[in-house]
């Protein structure tokens, strides 16, 4: 293997190129895809990548012709129908009165398909607006594609609050499901702001360190737990997992951390109320965080 090329979600292939053919790093190409002629960017391929892939080859596709300065102005002209087709489909969507936000539109290099990307919260009848685009775009091939809305982001991208490429458009794969619960188990603040991704959804990241708090959580005592500490009798509001220590408040009313191994878990009614620290975790106790899980 010595080149490959990008594709969605910046997934690798693969590209067939014949020995006798030299390519650079960031050559413009055509290859064939399951949707016909498309352009692309080459990528140089190290022989350390190529040992790592023998195991599990990526998706193979057939190089057909280093890209001329006439195939590049022919790829400019594809970009601006693409936006000009965009346009017209969002106007059709809008005429035929379809609950459908579209996402992207996409025009193979040979110009024989053209495929609108778009989301939706529910099935759509898009069978008047298929009929509406193909008088529109006459002798090309339609395709309609849904996706959610997860996807959309990652194929749109962009940078996500830790300032770098968002994971699900740079090396994210497969999306893993995510609820509100493993961000309260990390002692996030569950806020709709500042737990959802560009997507709308919770964070893919959320996940990543997830089963090493389920690791820290071994042995720790639960949350409004009555506990002896050296300062006397409390309550647990909180856990520390990245420190092993327990949050306690106090009779007194003071609040301290102890190491877990310092409090000892005791049978007794503590005239401590945690209802406030407890719930502080929640900046927006009455929205629906349901809408955020995938």
């Amino acid at each position: 293997m010595r080149y490959a090329v990008r594709l969605v979600k910046n997934i690798l292939a693969e590209l067939d190129v014949p020995e006798e053919i030299e390519l650079e790093n960031g050559q413009m190409v055509l290859a064939y895809t399951d949707r016909g002629e498309e352009a692309f960017k080459v990528i140089a391929i190290s022989s350390t990548l190529d040992e790592i892939w023998k195991k599990k080859r990526p998706i193979r596709l057939k190089f057909i012709r280093k890209m001329s300065k006439k195939d590049l102005d022919t790829l400019k002209n594809i970009h601006n129908q693409e936006i000009e087709a965009k346009l017209k489909c969002a106007e059709l969507i809008k005429y035929h009165k379809l609950n459908m936000r579209l996402t992207q539109c996409r025009i193979t290099f040979d110009r024989r398909k053209i495929m609108f990307i778009y989301t939706a919260p529910e099935r759509v009848d898009f069978r008047e607006l298929l009929k509406s685009l193909t008088q529109a775009f006459r002798g090309m091939r339609i395709e309609l594609k849904h996706v959610g809305v997860r996807d959309e982001t990652a194929l749109l991208s962009g940078c996500g609050i830790c300032g770098k490429e968002l994971c699900c458009s740079s090396f994210l794969r497969k999306f893993e499901q995510i609820n509100v619960k493993v961000a309260k188990d990390q002692g996030c603040a569950v806020s709709a702001g500042k737990l959802a991704g560009m997507c709308g959804r919770l964070l893919c990241c959320l996940n990543y360190e997830y089963s090493n708090y389920l690791d820290a959580a071994i042995d720790m005592p639960p949350i409004g737990s009555s506990v002896m500490t050296a300062d006397g009798l409390g309550k647990i509001y909180a856990i520390r997992f990245l420190t092993s220590k327990v949050c306690v408040k106090l009779e007194d009313g003071k609040v301290k951390d102890f190491d877990k191994e310092n409090v000892e878990i005791v049978d007794a009614d503590v005239n401590v109320d945690i209802t406030n620290e407890s719930k502080s975790y929640l900046d927006e106790v009455d929205y629906d965080y349901k809408q955020m899980e995938e």
